[in-house]
């Protein structure tokens, strides 16, 4: 069953295969009078070979299960960035919903339940940016079409996809999905604006409560630990000035991304939740502006999904960002035909 908490701040992304140490904040900014905005950082122990792709709509999708697999066909194009190309990470859809994947390590899906329709891991960020225009209608359809998550394992290193993810939409609406234990649990609000890693998102808000500005008196923390991002996120976006536009609002976010980063050699093998960060995105869900900053790279580039044709009609195209540092401005028409990449399977 979902259970309905709340939150108001900045989500992590994660990802779905995990070699070693992850991390990730995101920070939804729906209150300033320009537009809903969201940021988030990929933090991991190396380049995780993302590329951007543009999927069109119409697009069959199985969800992997050996047996039971959920099925559907994507009524909405999309652009996402991956991981490793086996899954998408990160990415926002022509309606200006967005989904992002972020480390927890106490996710658990369960026993297999055949009565369910599964769902693999690499799938969970696509079948909502596939399926739903905003964040209501896709916990409104988990209630009368439940779905069962199946683990994926990298096979190079035989790490589990212990993830979970956050939604947001052009209106400003949030929700954050966890599963624990084999349940689905869903908090939705606008105000769950913040989010990184673990603890589960219910302890991150009481975690928040000990802090000065939340309800306590501690000062504001200063480690890379998840729980010390969550509370500097939600510090700062809550203290953001009102922009004069659209402009100054990606600039006002991208300053909490960076604030939230973690610098190179800040990598622990042994504590996924502290990782160095390797990109960023900020996304303007309202006139629906992707921006993508690497670290690797001195300049920031841009997609306006407003130019895409996202028609059934239109191939899978693909904007190669592996050892590539040299995009520049709005790349939109730069996306190059290819073939589909695979999505992991459960094993």
């Amino acid at each position: 069953m979902n259970k309905y908490h709340l939150l108001s701040l900045v989500a992590c992304l994660s990802l779905f295969t995990a070699p070693r140490a992850q991390a990730c904040s995101r920070v939804l900014w729906n209150t300033n009078n320009h537009a809903v905005i969201v940021g988030r950082n990929m933090d991991w122990f190396e380049d995780i070979r993302s590329n951007m792709w543009i999927l069109p709509r119409g697009m069959e999708r199985n969800g992997l299960a050996k047996t039971n697999p959920l099925k559907w066909t994507s009524t909405y194009g999309s652009v996402i960035l991956t991981a490793y190309d086996v899954g998408t990470a990160d990415g926002v859809n022509e309606k200006g919903l967005a989904a992002h994947m972020l480390f927890l390590p106490e996710t658990s899906v369960g026993e297999r339940d055949e009565t369910l329709p599964g769902l693999s891991m690499s799938m969970w960020v696509q079948y909502y940016l596939d399926q739903f225009a905003t964040v209501a209608e896709a916990v409104a359809d988990f209630e009368t079409n439940p779905y069962q998550l199946q683990m994926t394992v990298e096979p190079t290193s035989g790490k589990a996809s212990t993830v979970h993810i956050a939604l947001n939409d052009a209106t400003g609406d949030s929700a954050i999905i966890e599963c624990i234990d084999g349940v689905i649990n869903i908090y939705h609000d606008r105000n769950y604006i913040i989010m990184t890693n673990q603890p589960s998102f219910d302890q991150q808000l009481e975690n928040l409560r000990q802090f000065r500005g939340f309800g306590g008196d501690k000062r504001l923390p200063g480690t890379h630990e998840p729980a010390d991002r969550f509370v500097r996120a939600a510090y700062y976006v809550t203290h953001l000035p009102e922009p004069a536009s659209t402009r100054e609002a990606i600039a006002a976010i991208m300053s909490v991304m960076r604030n939230v980063s973690a610098p190179f050699g800040i990598s622990d093998p042994e504590r996924p939740n502290v990782s160095t960060t390797v990109w960023r995105t900020v996304t303007d869900l309202t006139h629906g502006v992707l921006y993508f900053d690497s670290v690797f790279s001195p300049q920031i580039f841009w997609v306006d999904t407003t130019k895409i044709n996202f028609d059934a009609d239109q191939p899978v195209r693909k904007l190669t960002l592996v050892d590539t540092f040299d995009h520049m401005g709005e790349v939109s028409g730069q996306f190059e035909e290819a073939e589909m990449f695979e999505f992991l399977a459960p094993n």
